[in-house]
């Protein structure tokens, strides 16, 4: 058993504590023993069962050997985004020069300093994974210079969610980070996104049993170390029988006992129970009452500022001049109401309170009368503007306050909103501008608020975003610029809600109420683009050709003309339509070979889909540096702007497939798993989930790693039903190469025949992009040789039509793999040529090894080896290698 001396009440929870002092002590030595791996401990228990008593030990025993910095939740600040980690980092922030920081956080200053509050945020709205990514960077930087580093976060259950969301990011990667983490939470007491970052924390922490109350033993044994040894057994076993073993309950009962000098004998038990009513619930704000009116306006102040509480600006909310604060702190410290903030850390101003327990704060925050208390944040709401904390720190007082009809609060709300969304905090964002509805806004600014809340939560939320840009086009009020963003922003929010086709139809409707120009060219441009990617959509060719038509006079004037252009590219190219032309398109779309300004990857006006359409198309027609290019730009330029999540995802899934086309087949599979796991940060399920495992799938099969292929597949759901949108390359055609390739064959077969069916409904296929003729002709002449000449027949004239040189030489490895003797040989001969001038190197290799077999030449059989062992092709050099042997 734990013991104390006695009279050290204030480490009286410790008792029946040795397991949980065990785990602590263990990862602190392993810490300061130079482990290269963090840990993580998690301690869960009800109110007042001893979490906060557990990690003042954890300090006790680590901050001598080690840095520690600690945080703690506050219930009435949960709506306070990134408060517990500004907390947390505090004396390191203090610590560094602005210089200093931004230098030593590098890349990640701009991104995760916001958040921090300690460099101005950007003019965009940051991503929030990309500011969680930050601040993970960031911490893990300091925790190297710090090392070793002991974290302690109390109260977790009341974090603010984005605090949980980058701790639980943080506790991932522990496995080479010098640091302890310690955490305290009460079950069951979060919600939502936060419940789901605490079950995290759960799963990743070493098992702990949760935290129970004291044994009669213990309870005995805490009050004699409290009162002295002559406290009789009954008087023991009533404190343990009035307080049900609560450490809390119990401390502050004996605390109670012996200012009250009450004899610890069985005399006096009957009294212990009016004893516990007074140091709790009610008989805790008796207590405070008794304190005299200003004690209870100060500490009624204090509750509504909540954790590290200024003493000037509780003050200023109570209505009393500084030396009178200070003599109520006084008061209520000695009444263990109120308690200096823990200044060991370094991490807190002088003249900072705390409560001396959380329960206490509740009870006090609980006591004070409604209407006050709603009074009380309004008038905090002013005092913490006025003391130029800003719009965002007065919020969560405002969020408090009844709607009045208060055009000044809207605006405050609205302000708050853009500085939430400037630092990554999109739902406290969200949380403001539903409360400026509240209010409600004037009429005139209406719209203006469902417009800014539907931008608020499109990162995060399609279907939130749907429900609120509906609302605001149908109120008066939106200026006709806004109205065709707010327009071009749902029908995106419909798309990736698998809401395509009504995506449409709320464009299409827009723009019929509008005059032909600029507005209604954009608008006409994202319709095109949503078609685009409709893999299902009933008229390919016609909506083709209205398209063709439309673009036919544009020369790429302003940005609406070259979405159209992008588009037209994206479309000839899918419809395999002459390579060069489709080429031209796209580079008609830039401007000096660039992209054009407010068309880039970041700029929100137009959706990321366009600029994905125009580097895939460049991908297809053998450009692939251009296309390179533009995906490594679209990489830099959302890893600058702190963007992590689907945008990021896409880009490492597009760049690595331009990989893929090259046949730097190894560096592909990275970039494309890198992609996913990206995309599994941002939800699962996802389109695009699909056209990542997609192209990883495809780059496996291409490498002969037919069993890692299966199991993407299988992870990622990589069957039927496909998803709405088109996804690259094309599904059924993978699909169905890697269903032959497992021994499936006649289930692949159909999703091959299910490929050429939608090529024919568009008009024209890519066969590059839709591989599927190759594979079905092979796989059909064995049973069926003529079935499979007429489909490769077909595939070579689609790719002439094409006319790239990896379209026409892959037509003719697909024709000499039906032939035999010097027709077979021939036609290798042809493709060998074709993709010897294509920038497919895999492809070559292929041809390369299968003309040298066909052909008997070892010297071919070589060359292509050779190509195939550059390439990472695994399963080709390894036939090559065969057929070498066989011909020696």
């Amino acid at each position: 058993m734990t013991e104390v001396r006695p009279g050290a009440a204030a480490s009286a929870p410790l008792w029946e504590r040795d397991a949980e002092l065990a785990a602590v002590t263990e990862a602190v030595d392993a810490l300061c023993a130079g482990s290269a791996a963090g840990s993580l401990l998690v301690f869960t228990g009800e109110a007042g069962i001893g979490k906060t008593a557990l990690l003042a030990q954890v300090r006790a025993l680590a901050e001598s050997r080690c840095t520690v910095w600690s945080a703690r939740g506050g219930e009435t600040i949960t709506s306070v985004p990134f408060n517990v980690v500004r907390q947390l980092l505090q004396p390191a922030l203090v610590a560094l020069m602005p210089d200093e920081a931004r230098e030593y956080f590098g890349d990640w200053y701009d991104i995760a300093g916001p958040a921090l509050g300690i460099a101005e945020p950007g003019a965009r709205q940051a991503d929030p994974q990309g500011v969680c990514d930050g601040l993970v960077a960031a911490v893990r930087r300091l925790a190297r210079r710090e090392w070793p580093l002991v974290l302690l976060i109390d109260d977790a259950h009341w974090a603010d969610q984005e605090t949980l969301h980058w701790l639980a990011a943080f506790a991932e990667r522990l496995d080479d980070l010098p640091v302890l983490v310690v955490v305290a939470r009460r079950p069951g007491e979060a919600g939502g996104e936060s419940a789901r970052h605490l079950d995290m924390l759960g799963a990743l922490s070493r098992p702990m049993p949760s935290l129970r109350a004291l044994t009669p033993e213990a309870t005995a044994g805490l009050t004699r170390a409290t009162l002295g040894e002559h406290a009789d057994a009954p008087f023991c076993r009533e404190v343990w029988a009035v307080t049900g073993g609560n450490p809390y309950e119990s401390v502050e009962l004996l605390a109670k006992v012996q200012d009250s000098e009450l004899e610890p004998v069985e005399e006096s038990a009957a009294e212990l129970r009016a004893l516990n009513r007074a140091a709790r619930g009610r008989g805790l704000v008796d207590r405070l009452e008794g304190l005299g009116v200003d004690a209870t306006k100060f500490a009624w102040a204090a509750a509504i500022l909540g954790t590290q509480i200024s003493v000037d600006l509780a003050a200023e909310l109570a209505g009393m001049q500084r030396d009178e604060a200070e003599r109520c702190a006084v008061r209520l410290s000695v009444a263990r109401i109120l308690t200096e903030a823990d200044r060991t850390s370094g991490q807190v101003e002088d003249g900072e309170l705390e409560f001396v327990h959380p329960l206490i704060a509740t009870a006090v925050y609980r006591s004070i009368p409604d209407a006050l208390r709603t009074a009380m944040h309004g008038v905090a709401a002013a005092v913490v503007t006025a003391s130029g904390l800003g719009a965002a720190a007065a919020s969560r007082h405002l969020l408090e306050v009844h709607p009045d009809d208060d055009p000044e609060l809207v605006e405050q709300m609205r302000e708050a909103a853009g500085e939430h969304l400037a630092v990554g905090a999109p739902d406290a964002a969200r949380r403001c501008l539903e409360r400026a509805l509240l209010e409600p806004p004037l009429p005139e600014v209406h719209a203006r608020v469902l417009y800014e809340l539907g931008c608020a939560t499109l990162l995060t939320s399609p279907a939130t975003t749907i429900g609120y840009l509906r609302q605001a086009l149908t109120v008066h009020g939106l200026e006709a610029d806004l109205r065709v963003d707010a327009v071009c922003r749902l029908s995106s929010a419909l798309v990736h809600n698998d809401q395509l086709e009504e995506a449409v139809a709320v464009v299409d409707a827009e723009a019929d109420r509008l005059e032909p120009g600029p507005e209604r060219m954009r608008l006409q441009a994202v319709h095109y683009m949503w078609e685009g990617i409709h893999a299902g959509e009933e008229d390919a060719p016609g909506r083709s050709c209205r398209l063709a038509q439309l673009v036919k006079p544009l020369t790429g004037r302003d940005n609406s003309e070259r979405a159209l252009l992008i588009l037209r590219a994206f479309d000839a190219m899918t419809r395999g339509e002459n390579a060069e032309e489709v080429a031209e398109l796209c580079d008609r779309s830039l401007v000096n070979g660039r992209l054009a300004p407010g068309l880039g990857w970041t700029d929100t006006e137009w959706s990321f889909e366009l600029l994905m359409m125009l580097g895939i198309s460049y991908t297809y027609a053998d450009r692939l540096d251009r296309a390179e290019s533009l995906f490594t730009e679209a990489r830099r330029s959302y890893e600058s702007a702190g963007w992590s999540g689907g945008h990021l995802a896409l880009a490492h899934a597009f760049g690595g497939y331009v990989l893929r086309r090259r046949g730097r087949l190894k560096e592909a599979d990275e970039s494309l798993r890198e992609a996913l796991r990206l995309a599994d940060r941002v939800g699962h399920g996802l389109p695009m989930h699909w056209s990542a495992a997609c192209m990883l799938i495809d780059t496996l099969l291409a490498r002969g790693h037919v069993g890692e292929a299966e199991e993407i597949a299988e992870r990622y759901s990589f069957e039927p039903p496909h998803p709405s949108t088109i996804v690259l390359p094309d599904t059924h055609s993978i699909r169905g190469r890697l269903l032959i390739a497992t021994g499936r064959v006649e289930e692949g077969v159909n999703e091959l025949e299910t490929a050429e069916k939608m090529s024919e409904d568009r008009g024209g296929h890519n066969t590059v992009m839709a591989p599927w003729a190759g594979d079905l002709a092979r796989t059909l002449a064995a049973e069926d040789p003529r079935r499979a000449a007429e489909v490769a027949a077909d595939a070579r004239v689609q790719a002439e039509r094409f006319g790239t040189d990896t379209a026409i030489g892959e037509a003719l490895r697909c024709a000499a793999a039906l032939e035999t003797g010097q027709r077979s040989v021939a036609l290798y001969a042809q493709a060998v040529a074709y993709l010897e001038s294509s920038p497919c190197a895999y492809e070559h290799a292929a041809a390369r090894v299968e003309y040298g077999i066909a052909s008997r030449s070892a010297t071919e059989i070589r060359r292509g080896l050779t190509l195939a062992e550059s390439c990472g092709a695994d399963t080709l050099a390894t036939q090559a290698r065969t057929a070498l042997g066989e011909a020696s």
